[in-house]
Formats: structure tokens, C-alpha cells, sequence
């Protein structure tokens, strides 16, 4: 692909920091990056085809999503891919994913391979359940939420999977974090022409971009739309009844992540989280020259800021939770070993009980518009009494994970558990 490709992606980077930095909801604007999308909005329609035609006549300066089939040139054939694009029709499709790589698929897509628990859970949100042809081992393990993919083959962690087996399946597309290393997968899969798409499903600002992305990608559009309007359903409410609220009014909030003393700063998925749920994070500003999501603070650090809540985040692999966990035992111990640290005692967290732990799988993951309801009932429960979002989790498994599980009887993902009303 063309090397101006990767300096329009930076161009969309920088504006699109610039927007996260000025609006602390989902509501910041990112460019849908599928060529086609001639004007640079979030979707491909009758207007990116007038877009091109008036870039043809002269009247409109072109833009690199433009020249919809890639060769180089913005003429007539743009049109026809971007109506081939609208009416599902292409036979390719070229896109820009989450790392910003532009990537040339070939369409329909009909056989997916999944490397991420996270890429399963979101492939599976659209309904095509029955195009994913094997998954990485954290998928297979974790058979309570996923069982349907049981007798899938299993190739292996996210970060190092068997690409050899990748190449024998054949694939149409692989996806996976944009973390993994190139020689652990595009290195060795680029030569039998297997594209990998990349996306980081657990940024708010840019998960109802990579929504359509991948809605385009499956040819399943409308769904999108439906799990975005579910999302923004959820965030809208509480963003338009905390808009009042000044930062004299917001809870400071220590967030540590897995391990003791690891603070997430605003680099991490988590900080627009507890932004939107009218919080403050006290570790937004640290390691500003780093690329990290989280800092080792020190113990005295955390005392001196007194944050007047405590956000532990935990996985399974660490303290016993998620959907094949119905006992909270680890969980109050874990939520005892915070408060029983030295000199925390004198935290006005710890004085007003305001300490609370959330799993991974509704704050690192795609559905963490789930965490944030919780996020806001700890932060804000005078305002949010009536707010369940035990119940909003259950519509989530229900209608966009199409599984039958009551978590009224199973599951444990925060501690202590929710009082609602």
C-alpha cells in the first residue's frame, strides 16, 4: 500500500488524541478507516460517492479513503467499489486496522480464526459464530462463556500461536491483539497471503469505530449498529447527569491493575472509564514520557493522595472470578488484603468503605460500558439508586452472546456485590 497511507493515519491519530483530550466520553470522533469512506466520516454512503465525484470534477480535495480499490488513482472504478462496498458486493475490501496497518481483504469472508478471548467475544456479539474455525487456548479454556467453540482446534496463546496450523486452516482472516508481535504472526503468515487485523477491543474511544470496522469486514453492518447503540445506550445516560458536576464534585480514584501497586494512567483503558463515570484518576498524569498503561507507585504515594475511592482491577488468573466462579470468597480476601495494608488505614477509602474490585472481563474487554455502569453506581450512587448493571450484563450475554446463563445464580465479577434501589 502506498507509503501516504501511514502519514494520513498519523494525521488521524494526532486529531483523534486531540479530541480524546477535549471530550471525556465515547463520544469522541474517529475516522472510519476503510477506503471508501471518501469524506472521512464514520460510515460509507451516498455521500462519499458524490465525495469522489466532486474529487473527479475538481470542486473537492481528495483524501487517500478515496481511492477505494488501492490502485492509486481516484476515478470512476472508486465509485463503483464504493457501491459494491454499500451493497455488500465487493470482492475486496481494503481497510486501516487498529495498528495501522492497511490490509486487502478478500470478500466474502467465510472462515475466521480468533486469537483472543477478546476478539472471540466480539466476533461473536454479530451472530457469525459459525465462521470461526479455531481459536487460541484462552478462548478453549474458558469453556463457561464460550462453549460453542469446545471442538474448535485450539492453536495456542495469542502471543505465540501455531501459525504453522494457521497456514494449514486456511483462513480468510486472522484476528488479533494489536500487541502481538509481527514475527509471531504477519512474518510468517504474509507469505501464504493470510491477512491479520489487528484492534485494541478495549479502548472506549475508538471501540464504536472498530465496531463498523469489523461490521464492514463480516458484511454484517446493521448489527454494528445495534451493539453500538446498546453501548451508547448505557454511557449517554450517565454522561448527560454527571455533565453538571464539577471536579469539586468528582471522587479521586486510585485504579490498580492486577498487581499490588500498579496504577493505571490515562493511557490505559480504564482512565476514560472512570471518567465517564465522573471520576478523577489520580495517576492519569504518571509516567508521561512512556508508553505504558500502568506505574509501580509507592505505597506512600497512594497515602498522600487520599483517593476517596480504590478500583482494583483482577483477572482469573489471579484471584477466582469471571463466569465459571459462583463463590466471592477470593474476592472479599483480595478487598481485605487492600484494606489491611499498612497505614492505608488512615485513607478515606478505607474509612468509608469505599473500596471495590471489578474483573477483567467487563473492564479489559469490549463490553466495558458494563464496568462503567458499575463505575458510576460506586461513584455516584446518590444519582444512580435506580441503576442495575447486573441487569444490563445479563441483557449483554443474552441478546449479543446468545448465552443461557442466570447471573442471579452464576458468576462473580465485582466485590461486595451491587445493592440496587
Amino acid at each position: 500500500m502506498k507509503t501516504s497511507v501511514l502519514s494520513f493515519l498519523t494525521m488521524l491519530i494526532v486529531s483523534s488524541a486531540f479530541l480524546m483530550a477535549i471530550m471525556p466520553s465515547s463520544a469522541a470522533d474517529y475516522t472510519l478507516g476503510i477506503f471508501g469512506n471518501a469524506n472521512m466520516d464514520d460510515i460509507i454512503d451516498e455521500s462519499d460517492v458524490a465525495y469522489v465525484e466532486g474529487i473527479i470534477d475538481g470542486t473537492n480535495e481528495a483524501t487517500e479513503l478515496a481511492d477505494a480499490n488501492g490502485d492509486g488513482q481516484i476515478n470512476g472504478a472508486d465509485i463503483t467499489q464504493i457501491e459494491m462496498i454499500r451493497a455488500g458486493e465487493e470482492d475486496q475490501l481494503i481497510i486501516l486496522d487498529d495498528a495501522g496497518n492497511p490490509l486487502t481483504l478478500t470478500m466474502p469472508i467465510q472462515r475466521i480464526i480468533v486469537l483472543s478471548a477478546d476478539c472471540s467475544e466480539v466476533i461473536r456479539c454479530f451472530g457469525v459464530d459459525d465462521k470461526i474455525i479455531a481459536i487460541d487456548s484462552y478462548t478453549a479454556e474458558d469453556v463457561n462463556f464460550f462453549p460453542q467453540f469446545a471442538d474448535l482446534p485450539s492453536l495456542g496463546s495469542s502471543f505465540h500461536p501455531d501459525c504453522e496450523a494457521i497456514i494449514e486452516l486456511n483462513p480468510d482472516v486472522v484476528f488479533a491483539y494489536t500487541s502481538v508481535k509481527e514475527e509471531e504472526l504477519e512474518d510468517k503468515l504474509e507469505p501464504a497471503s493470510i491477512p491479520v487485523v489487528r484492534f485494541s477491543y478495549c479502548k472506549v474511544a475508538t471501540r464504536d469505530t472498530q465496531l463498523r470496522t469489523i461490521g464492514y469486514i463480516l458484511g454484517e453492518s446493521a448489527k454494528a449498529e445495534e451493539i453500538i447503540e446498546f453501548y451508547n445506550g448505557i454511557t449517554d445516560p450517565l454522561v448527560e447527569a454527571l455533565g453538571d458536576l464539577s471536579d469539586d464534585d468528582k471522587p479521586q480514584v486510585y485504579i490498580e491493575c492486577y498487581k499490588e501497586y500498579r496504577a493505571r494512567n490515562q493511557r490505559s483503558g480504564t482512565h476514560p472509564m472512570v471518567e465517564i463515570s465522573g471520576g478523577i484518576n489520580i495517576a492519569q498524569d504518571l509516567d508521561p514520557l512512556g508508553s505504558g498503561t500502568t506505574f509501580e507507585v509507592d505505597p506512600e504515594w497512594i497515602i498522600e493522595q487520599n483517593p476517596d475511592i480504590i478500583i482494583k482491577v483482577v483477572s482469573g488468573s489471579t484471584v477466582s472470578c469471571g463466569y465459571d466462579v459462583d463463590d466471592a470468597e477470593q474476592m472479599r480476601l483480595a478487598r481485605e488484603e487492600i484494606i489491611n495494608r499498612p497505614g492505608f488505614e488512615n485513607i478515606d477509602a478505607i474509612k468509608n468503605g469505599r473500596v471495590y474490585l471489578i474483573t477483567s472481563h467487563i473492564c479489559d474487554r469490549s463490553c466495558n460500558a458494563i464496568g462503567i455502569a458499575y463505575l458510576a453506581k460506586w461513584f455516584h450512587p446518590e444519582l444512580f439508586g435506580d441503576l442495575d448493571p447486573q441487569a444490563i450484563h445479563q441483557e449483554y450475554l443474552t441478546r449479543f452472546q446468545g448465552l443461557d446463563y442466570d447471573l442471579n445464580e452464576h458468576g462473580v465479577f465485582v466485590y461486595p456485590p451491587l445493592e440496587v434501589g
